[in-house]
């Protein structure tokens, strides 16, 4: 069967663009999740935009009568020049909190829906909301089931503290990030299930093992995204391939079923799991993201080099 016949049921009604092994759907990712026929994915990957703004009682009246409003992901989301920068993640107030609490605690309520049982989440965060991110991911439904850390230096932090860098010349306002968190999360199994039960009813429960047979580790090595890729996909927060591969292999642990990614933006997780020979879906709701998803999801997954030996 082609990725076009896995992955047609999870297209609705949406424009959409099918390649060898998966698809890619141009929707809302709340209103594509909700739609999907129930328990229909198997794993999902995903790195979610972390804006934030200002939004009133009308604009949640909206989304309780179905027309947008704050659940739609803003267009000044994700850092490109004509889109309001990111948020200064260290001076949220207490309502720019609420509002991204409240925003991932119903997505997660929609993905328990989507996904199989015992099917993982792997969601890209950063220190500075990662414990609102997963606190809300709890409460809609998800199972904390650990964090994996991509190892990367970053240029968020170690600065001396503003307008008095003389002054305090031996001092950081905070560290250097070397690390990105990535969180893991599970569908809930049913009541006394256990993991190979679940894999043998739902093909979900576990993490798929290395190719040489060593258990998938919480820690993994990973440079900065190559130019040869930006080249491809001028997304602003663009994750290499040599670590993408690895998190969709790891999500579909008898490597069949469907990986999603309700965020997909230039379409990196898809094209990983293209080259990896999985079926996946990629839903994003932004005209000009979705099309630069359709052109760059080939050319990611025909990718290859050094950085991505040993992997099938």
């Amino acid at each position: 069967m082609t990725g076009a016949d896995v992955t047609k049921p999870l297209a609705l009604d949406y424009a959409g663009q099918s390649f060898r092994y998966g698809r890619l759907v141009h929707a809302d990712c709340f209103e594509w999740l909700s739609r999907i026929p129930g328990h229909s994915l198997h794993a999902i990957v995903t790195d979610p935009p972390y804006g934030v703004r200002e939004y009133d009682d009308r604009e949640l009246e909206k989304r309780m009568a179905g027309k947008g409003g704050i659940w739609r992901i803003p267009p000044s989301f994700d850092g490109c020049a004509t889109r309001a920068p990111l948020p200064r993640f260290t001076a949220l107030d207490a309502g720019d909190r609420d509002r991204l609490s409240r925003f991932f605690k119903e997505w997660a309520v929609l993905t328990v829906r989507a996904l199989r049982p015992g099917g993982h989440v792997i969601i890209a965060s950063n220190a500075f909301i990662v414990n609102l991110l997963y606190a809300a991911l709890v409460e809609g439904g998800l199972e904390f089931r650990g964090q994996i850390v991509r190892q990367v230096r970053t240029l968020r932090g170690g600065d001396r503290p503003k307008n008095a860098e003389d002054e305090f010349s031996d001092v950081s306002s905070m560290p250097r990030g070397c690390y990105e968190p990535w969180g893991l999360f599970r569908a809930p199994m049913p009541a006394k299930m256990t993991v190979g039960e679940c894999l043998r009813r739902y093909q979900t429960g576990g993490l798929r093992r290395l190719p040489d047979g060593n258990p998938f580790e919480d820690v993994i090595q990973s440079g900065r995204t190559p130019r040869r890729e930006r080249d491809i996909a001028a997304h602003p927060s663009l994750k290499p391939q040599s670590f993408l591969r690895r998190m969709v292999y790891a999500a579909l642990p008898l490597g069949k079923g469907v990986v999603a990614d309700p965020f997909a933006g230039s379409g990196s997780t898809v094209a990983a799991a293209e080259a990896m020979g999985l079926h996946a879906v990629g839903c994003e709701r932004q005209a000009d993201y979705y099309a630069m998803a359709a052109r760059a999801i080939p050319g990611l997954a025909a990718l290859g080099g050094k950085e991505m030996a040993g992997w099938p």
